[in-house]
C-alpha cells in the first residue's frame, strides 16, 4: 500500500498532462513542427520501437562506459584529495571548471581528435560530465569520518589503505551513491547530446537531428521518448544499486 500511496500520484499526474497535451493540440490545430499530438508521437514510437531500441543501445552503451569510467576515476581522486585538507581545497575548484566545460564546445573537439567512426569521444565527454557530482559527493563522505573509528583502527595501527577500505570508503557510500544517481542522468544526456556533432549515427541524439531535419517531428519525438526512457532506466538501476549495496538505510 506504501509503494502504490507514493507511485499512483505521479502516474495519475502523468496521464492528466498527457491527455491535456493531446486535447490542446488537436483543439488548436497546432502545426506538429511545433508540438506533435502523444497520439502521433506514440504512433511513430510503435512503428520505430526497432530504430529506437537500436539507437537506445547504442546511446546508453556510451553512457554506461563514461559513467563507470568517470565513477571510478572519481572515486580514486575523492579517495587520493581527502588525505589532505589542503589539496582538497584546491580540487575541488579545478573538479568545478571540469564541470563547467560544456558539452557543445567538448564534443566536437574531441570528435577531431579521434577516428570519426570512434565511440570514444562520446564516452569520454560522458565520462568528464559523471565525473563531478560522483567526486564532491564522495569526498564529502570521506571527510565525514567518526571520530570512535578513527580512534579504534590508530589503535589497531591501521595502514592508511586498511582504514580507507575498511572505514571511510564504506562510510562514504551513501555520499557516493547520491553523486551517482545525479551522474546517471546526467551520462545520458551527456551521450545523447554528444551525437550531435558529429561520429557514429547510430544513437538517439542523432536519430533526432535527422528525423528533424526531414521534418519528421512526431518520430523526432518518439526518440527524445526513447532518451527519456534510457535516462529513466539509469536512474531506477542506480537506485537499485544503492538499495543493494546499503541495505541498513532502508531497515
Amino acid at each position: 500500500m506504501k509503494y502504490v500511496r507514493s507511485i499512483l500520484p505521479p502516474v495519475l499526474v502523468g496521464v492528466l498532462a498527457i491527455a491535456l497535451w493531446e486535447l490542446i493540440v488537436t483543439a488548436g490545430r497546432i502545426a506538429p513542427f511545433i508540438l506533435p499530438a502523444p497520439s502521433a508521437i506514440w504512433a511513430q514510437l510503435v512503428e520505430q520501437r526497432d530504430n529506437v531500441v537500436d539507437a537506445a543501445l547504442a546511446s546508453g552503451a556510451n553512457a554506461l562506459v563514461g559513467l563507470i569510467g568517470g565513477t571510478v576515476v572519481a572515486v580514486l581522486a575523492a579517495l587520493a584529495t581527502s588525505r589532505s585538507k589542503l589539496l582538497s581545497d584546491v580540487a575541488v575548484p579545478y573538479a568545478a571548471v571540469v564541470n563547467a566545460l560544456p558539452i557543445i564546445a567538448l564534443a566536437p573537439i574531441l570528435n577531431n581528435m579521434f577516428d570519426s567512426t570512434s565511440s570514444l569521444p562520446r564516452r569520454v565527454v560522458a565520462g568528464i560530465i559523471a565525473f563531478f557530482p560522483v567526486f564532491i559527493n564522495t569526498l564529502r563522505g570521506l571527510r565525514e569520518v567518526d571520530p570512535t573509528h578513527r580512534e579504534l583502527m590508530a589503535s589497531y595501527a591501521a595502514g592508511s589503505w586498511t582504514f580507507a577500505r575498511l572505514v571511510r570508503l564504506p562510510g562514504a557510500l551513501p555520499y557516493v551513491f547520491t553523486g551517482l544517481r545525479q551522474a546517471s542522468s546526467l551520462a545520458v544526456i551527456a551521450a545523447v547530446v554528444a551525437e550531435y556533432f558529429g561520429g557514429l549515427q547510430d544513437g538517439l541524439g542523432a536519430r533526432i537531428t535527422s528525423a528533424a531535419a526531414f521534418t519528421a517531428y512526431p518520430r523526432a519525438w518518439a526518440f527524445v521518448v526513447g532518451a527519456c526512457a534510457l535516462g529513466l532506466v539509469f536512474y531506477l538501476t542506480t537506485l537499485l544499486l544503492e538499495r543493494l549495496a546499503t541495505p541498513w538505510k532502508h531497515l
